[in-house]
């Protein structure tokens, strides 16, 4: 056998990075959201085929569900931090709406609050999987609220959550962040507001 026709040397196949699949997951669920996902475009995103997708993930709500948690847990912890510091209602909850304004921003091509967005899944397990993170936001909202104003903490907390709802849609729409920020700011003194005539 000539050397022309030796077989090419195969390398070690790369090894398949569960965390790192998440990690681009969530960015094509964010780009496109969850309908305008299909299992061929997250096995061709993630490099590896059908059967190993199933093995790893189960299933494209189940990776969802998945992403949808990864999402949410590094904004549950800003969320805390927020909250739970020293400053004034009215403040803590304007830096809320700043910094949900900043990270809706943050990326061009996956703009907007995954589980915001996600609540509009037309599958309905989808939909419900994004619900209930939404739901565990906003009571984590209200209940803070509800340690300093337990008699506005309900009409308080809608505020800010349509609030966040209508800056993700905005930075869907391609809203700038120095726009974004102007109706956190905007927000922010109407709850200042609110919140002084109780005072």
């Amino acid at each position: 056998m000539n050397a022309t026709n030796k077989p090419a040397p195969r390398g070690r196949p790369r090894r398949f990075d569960p965390d790192e699949a998440l990690v681009q997951a969530q960015r094509l669920f964010h780009e496109k959201g969850y309908d305008g996902v299909s299992v061929a475009d997250l096995t061709q995103a993630l490099g590896i085929r059908p059967p190993s997708f199933y093995a790893a993930f189960g299933s494209k709500l189940e990776l969802y569900q998945r992403v949808l948690e990864r999402y949410i847990s590094t904004g549950t912890l800003l969320l805390h931090e927020i909250l739970d510091g020293e400053q004034s209602l009215a403040v803590a909850l304007t830096r809320v709406l700043e910094e949900a304004a900043r990270s809706y921003a943050v990326d061009p091509c996956a703009a907007g609050c995954l589980v915001l967005e996600g609540t509009h899944s037309d599958d309905p397990q989808a939909r419900a999987a994004a619900d209930r993170h939404h739901q565990a936001a906003q009571t984590l909202i209200r209940t803070h609220i509800a340690a300093c104003q337990p008699q506005r903490a309900q009409e308080l907390a809608d505020f800010v959550i349509t609030t966040m709802a209508g800056l993700s849609a905005s930075a869907r729409h391609g809203q700038s962040l120095e726009r974004l920020l102007a109706s956190a700011r905007l927000a922010g003194l109407a709850l200042n507001q609110a919140l002084a005539v109780e005072a």
